[in-house]
């Protein structure tokens, strides 16, 4: 990078979101300059962008725009040192009523930001989030039933969970706009030389994170849980994910920035991995330990693309960088809960999402 940009932004689209108020309070913390780019159409991220704003009013700049722009687009992205692209429609039921919505938004918002650091002479590294839906409902990887959870019938699979070398399936609307924005930047790093990573991430968990039943689930079933309402369950509740505190999270993205020269033009699989894997009975059995009242669910048909057992294989972006998870399943919720009960995020649920441009 040359002296010009060293004093440049780190861009976050979407960065009003869960994932880029953590990232960006970190950033900030540490003195670095962050322009957010959001449209602000998901319900509750104003308040991030608000928290964000008092705590580093100094640091912080914001526009509001919206991904499907490209010259709002373009300008931003000229400004930037780095960029962490998380702008993206994030649920597949919205995808299942609004698919054209949806690949605008997922797809040709991505390659709006692609072409807009295509075109600079000088081009800031990359980070994309996509998404462990890019395997499909992984049908193929044989399950057997071990108490209240799903367990694969391969052992290796069940020691290391799903790797970079499944292949890839994708399923609904949101599966095949993140599958196509996936593919993308990878040929971009590969064809036009552009410093990029992707993270097909897995269950991601955390202060600032407003859940709902499509998207952000943890959050989600304590909200539900705290005001005593029913939460719903859509297939068996065996169905087994790895989580990741977003901490962690934050922690992975430094790491790959801090060595994008030899992993650009790579996809890794980033979560908690086997050893914060949990079904989602164990995880109300754990939220219903700590809550004063008996949890009511009610049980619904399985969804498009629903996976039974997704787990991150995260060896390789382990060995590439030496990062690990730090923050167990059971601390992290205990987190997570706290920063609900002082936020007052308890006190209601937060509406279905339509799904936002860039949160």
């Amino acid at each position: 990078m040359s002296p010009a940009r060293s004093d440049a932004p780190v861009l976050i689209t979407g960065g009003a979101g869960f994932i880029g108020t953590n990232l960006a309070d970190r950033l900030l913390s540490s003195g670095q300059r962050v322009l957010i780019f959001d449209d602000l159409s998901r319900p509750g991220v104003e308040k991030n962008l608000h928290w964000l704003t008092e705590k580093h009013s100094g640091l912080l700049e914001f526009e509001v725009g919206d991904i499907r722009d490209p010259i709002a687009v373009r300008r931003v992205v000229r400004l930037a040192k780095t960029v962490f692209h998380f702008a993206s429609q994030v649920a597949v039921t919205t995808s299942l009523v609004e698919p054209m919505r949806d690949f605008d938004i997922n797809a040709h918002g991505t390659l709006n930001v692609l072409e807009a650091i295509r075109q600079l002479d000088e081009r800031p590294p990359l980070l994309f989030t996509s998404t462990n839906k890019v395997y499909g409902n992984l049908c193929e990887v044989k399950l057997r039933r071990v108490g209240n959870r799903y367990v694969p019938a391969d052992a290796l699979v069940s020691r290391f969970g799903v790797g970079e070398d499944t292949p890839l399936r994708f399923q609904s609307p949101y599966g095949c706009s993140k599958g196509a924005s996936d593919q993308y930047v990878l040929d971009y790093a590969r064809s036009f030389d552009l410093p990029a990573v992707v993270f097909r991430m897995s269950c991601i968990y955390g202060p600032h994170q407003f859940g709902t039943e499509d998207q952000g689930w943890i959050a989600h079933f304590l909200i539900r849980a705290l005001n005593n309402e029913t939460i719903t369950l859509y297939g068996d509740g065996m169905q087994v994910r790895d989580v990741l505190f977003v901490e962690d999270l934050v922690n992975a993205f430094q790491a790959a920035l801090a060595n994008i020269a030899s992993l650009s033009g790579q996809a890794f699989n980033i979560g908690g991995g086997p050893q914060y894997s949990v079904s989602l009975m164990d995880l109300l059995q754990l939220i219903s330990e700590d809550c004063p009242k008996k949890t009511t669910l009610r049980f619904e048909d399985w969804r498009t693309g629903d996976q039974r057992y997704y787990v991150s294989d995260t060896r390789r972006f382990r060995a590439a960088t030496d990062w690990k998870p730090m923050v167990g399943v059971a601390e992290g919720v205990g987190r997570l809960k706290q920063w609900l009960l002082e936020s007052g995020k308890s006190l209601r649920s937060v509406p279905m999402l339509h799904g936002g441009a860039a949160s």
